[in-house]
C-alpha cells in the first residue's frame, strides 16, 4: 500500500497546473487542489492579502477557470438559448455577466460572455463546472441543429485578475486606452508580441482588470504586471493574492458563487442577480428564449420564489459557515450558503437562502453555531462597497 506522503504526491501529480504554477512555487504560496487543479489558496495570509486588494492591489491567477470560443452563423442564436441575457443585443468589445440555467430554472453554472465580431464569442465559465458546461453547450448545438463551432481554450490560455483602487494608475503608465473602458468593456491589445485581451471586470467589488493571454506568454506579462511591486514585501502596493482572499472579497462585495449562492436545485431568481436574467427574451424577432425560461416565468407569475439570498451581520466572533441553521425565534427559516470573519469591517458576515417573508432587512435572525446561538441582524448586500475611484492619469 501507498504511504500517506505517496499516496500525496500521487494526487499532486494528477493535478492540472495553470501557467503561472512556477511563479506560485518560487514565490511560497500554500498550494490546494481545487476543480482538479493546484491552485495557490495563500501567499503569506487571506487577511493581508484581502486588506492590500482593498487598499493597494491584489494579483490572483484564475487561468483555471473555464474559456471557451463559439463562433459561426448560429454562435449568437446558441447563446441566446444557453444564458439568460440578451446576447444579440450586445455589440463588439461588450461583455456581460449571465446565468446558463437548466429546464428547471436552476443555475448550472453563471458565466461572462464576451462578443468579440458579430459571429465570434467567448464564455468564461467555472473551473468546476467546464466539463458539464462543455457537454451542454455540445448538446444543445446539436438538438436545435446549430451551425456554431465551439472551441476549448482553457490550457491554450492564462487568465490573470489585477483587482484594487491603485490597479488604474498602474496601468495608466502604459496605457491610456485600457483606464478609459468602461465597467463590462473590454479591448484587444498587442503588448511587443504578445495579444492581450483585457476587459474591466472582476470578482472583487474593487475596480481592475481581468487579462486573457496566451498561456507561453504569461511570464513576460506577469512580469510586467508586477514591475511595481515586490512579492516578498508585505509594504508594497501591489502584490499576488490567493484564492482565499479571493473568497472573503467577493462576499463582502455580495457576489454569489457557484455551489453556494447558485446551484441546480437553486431557483435562479432566489439568488440576488435579477438583473443578468431577461425574462422577456423571445418577444423580438428572430430571439430564443432561454433553457430554463418558462419555469422561471412561472415562478414570477405565481409570487415569485419560496426563498431569497439575504446578507446578515453577526454579533460577536464566532465565523458561520455554509450549511448552518438560521433560526427566527428557535424555528428554522433556511441556511448559510457562504460566511467569514470580514477582515474590512472586523466582524462576522455571511449570505444565506432563507424563507422570502423572512427577507426584510433589519430583521433580526439567529444563526445556530453547533451548541450555542449567535443574533444576527439582516443586512443589505453588497456588505462592502468600494468608493468610487478618482480618475486614472493617462499615458503621456
Amino acid at each position: 500500500m501507498l504511504g500517506a506522503q505517496a499516496r500525496r504526491a500521487n494526487v499532486t501529480d494528477s493535478l492540472k497546473h495553470t501557467p503561472l504554477h512556477r511563479f506560485h512555487v518560487d514565490h511560497g504560496a500554500s498550494m490546494i487542489e481545487y476543480a482538479g487543479w493546484e491552485m495557490p489558496i495563500r501567499y503569506s495570509s487571506v487577511q493581508g492579502e484581502h486588506l492590500k486588494t482593498r487598499s493597494g492591489g491584489g494579483v490572483f491567477d484564475v487561468s483555471h477557470m473555464g474559456r471557451f470560443k463559439v463562433r459561426g452563423l448560429h454562435a449568437r442564436r446558441l447563446l441566446d438559448r444557453l444564458t439568460s441575457r440578451r446576447i444579440g443585443a450586445m455589440q463588439p468589445g461588450m461583455c456581460r455577466y449571465a446565468l446558463v440555467c437548466n429546464e428547471r430554472g436552476g443555475v448550472k453554472d453563471d458565466v461572462i460572455v464576451y462578443r468579440l465580431d458579430d459571429d465570434e464569442f467567448m464564455v468564461v465559465v467555472n473551473a468546476a463546472n467546464r466539463e458539464k458546461l462543455w457537454t451542454h453547450f455540445n448538446e444543445t448545438k446539436a438538438a436545435g441543429e446549430l451551425r456554431a463551432e465551439l472551441k476549448d481554450d482553457t490550457e491554450a490560455t492564462a487568465m490573470v485578475a489585477i483587482q484594487g483602487p491603485k490597479v488604474m494608475g498602474m496601468i495608466s503608465a502604459f496605457s491610456k486606452e485600457i483606464p478609459s473602458l468602461k465597467r463590462y468593456r473590454f479591448t484587444q491589445k498587442n503588448l511587443m508580441v504578445v495579444k492581450l485581451l483585457v476587459s474591466r471586470t472582476g470578482y472583487t467589488g474593487e475596480d481592475g482588470v481581468e487579462v486573457i493571454l496566451p498561456a507561453n506568454s504569461v511570464g513576460m506579462v506577469m512580469k510586467l504586471m508586477m514591475s511595481t511591486a515586490d512579492p516578498k514585501d508585505p509594504d508594497a502596493p501591489i502584490g499576488p493574492a490567493g484564492l482565499g482572499a479571493r473568497d472573503s472579497l467577493r462576499l463582502e462585495a455580495g457576489m454569489p458563487l457557484y455551489g453556494h449562492e447558485l446551484g441546480e436545485d437553486i431557483n435562479a431568481l432566489c439568488c440576488g442577480v435579477d438583473f443578468a436574467i431577461n425574462l422577456d427574451k423571445g418577444e423580438q424577432d428572430n430571439e430564443d428564449m432561454f433553457i430554463g425560461q418558462e419555469a422561471l416565468l412561472k415562478t414570477r407569475d405565481e409570487g415569485g420564489p419560496a426563498q431569497k439570498i439575504i446578507g446578515l451581520q453577526l454579533e460577536g466572533k464566532r465565523t458561520p459557515r455554509q450549511g448552518m441553521s438560521v433560526l427566527k425565534d428557535g424555528v428554522e427559516i433556511g441556511k448559510v450558503t457562504s460566511g467569514c470573519l470580514s477582515p474590512t469591517l472586523e466582524k462576522p458576515i455571511a449570505m444565506a437562502l432563507v424563507e422570502t417573508g423572512h427577507a426584510a432587512e433589519d430583521g433580526s435572525l439567529q444563526i445556530e453555531l453547533g451548541k450555542s446561538h449567535a443574533e444576527a441582524t439582516v443586512v443589505p448586500l453588497p456588505f462592502y462597497k468600494a468608493p468610487k475611484p478618482e480618475p486614472a492619469a493617462s499615458a503621456s
